[in-house]
């Protein structure tokens, strides 16, 4: 009998975690990499601009070592003049998933906020371990900023934005910014974000073999990236950006989480942290919440509070 004592889910998310379990299991080892690339693909992205007036681009970057990865650029129709610009890090354990993988949930700053969003299709482990993932993403941003003017993207209104391990990329990118003297980005969005290998909080072990992305699918991801060297002093905080030691002078950072998941403690100790650090930060954790309920669950009402908290917050800094 399972004794562990954990936050019970949100009764209207529990009731959709069975359909969540069989496109994603709770425990994803190496041998479902193959089924989780099939199953977590994107729908096509032209369907999800078919009713909007937004203009898409795909171009091929330098990223990592001046390898060629594509990206994607999508702005509003009809607008003119320099306009905020967002990162988009997709989330998918560092291993699946694809540069428009979840896009559809901040696609409302393009027409609701006029922004322009560059999605980038950054290499995956285990075939690109650390640091091809967060190079490719900083090479990404580095492009943005580089052909601001050309893009149409004011260089003063750039955001990074990552969901789960795109939410460990982002802080990651933040992160590895400030360190090389690049232009600090406008603020980062931290979407129950993927930022320790160690996997020290009580609520990874409170989360094994239940809910989404349990203790055994976090180690399968993060091996992934880093190999042998997972859990041990080696690690590069901008690959695990939980093991940095200063988080002073970064962007002013959103980040959520759910209650009932296992990244819920690694986000609040690293808002703490940023708090700590003089910094600013704006913390959400959302009672009963299993891990990506946005993206599996967006019907339900707590999923409903968590974009519209979060968009608010996108409006707001990218308005300043």
């Amino acid at each position: 009998m399972d004794t562990v004592r954990r936050p019970e889910f949100d009764p209207e998310l529990k009731a959709g975690l069975a359909i969540v379990g069989g496109m994603f299991p709770p425990t994803i080892t190496p041998d479902l990499l193959g089924f989780m690339r099939r199953s977590y693909a994107s729908l096509p992205i032209a369907d999800t601009l078919r009713a909007r007036r937004i203009e898409r681009r795909d171009e091929v970057i330098p990223g990592h070592r001046g390898d060629p990865i594509e990206v994607s650029v999508l702005r509003p129709a009809d607008v003119s003049g320099p306009r905020p610009g967002v990162l988009f890090i997709h989330s998918g354990g560092l291993m699946f998933g694809d540069r428009f993988s979840g896009a559809d949930l901040v696609i409302d700053w393009i027409d609701r906020l006029g922004a322009v969003l560059v999605t980038v299709e950054y290499r995956l482990a285990p075939e690109y371990p650390d640091p091809f993932p967060r190079e490719d993403v900083y090479a990404a941003y580095d492009w943005i900023v580089r052909g601001a003017d050309r893009l149409g993207v004011r260089r003063d209104r750039i955001l990074v934005a990552g969901a789960s391990s795109g939410g460990g990329l982002a802080a990651g990118l933040a992160l590895a910014a400030r360190d090389r003297g690049h232009q600090r980005a406008c603020g980062q969005v931290l979407d129950y974000p993927m930022l320790d290998d160690r996997g020290l909080g009580t609520s990874v072990g409170q989360f094994d073999g239940v809910g989404v992305w349990d203790r055994v699918s976090n180690e399968t991801g993060w091996s992934a990236l880093l190999g042998d060297a997972r859990g041990g002093p080696d690690v590069s905080p901008y690959a695990a950006p939980g093991r940095a030691e200063d988080l002073a002078d970064l962007p002013p950072a959103f980040v959520d989480v759910g209650a009932a998941e296992i990244f819920r403690d690694e986000a609040i100790a690293y808002a703490d942290r940023i708090w700590r650090a003089g910094g600013d930060a704006e913390l959400h954790v959302w009672a009963g919440g299993f891990h990506a309920f946005d993206i599996f669950a967006p019907h339900t009402a707590v999923a409903r509070g968590m974009v519209g908290v979060r968009n608010a917050w996108v409006e707001k800094v990218l308005a300043d």
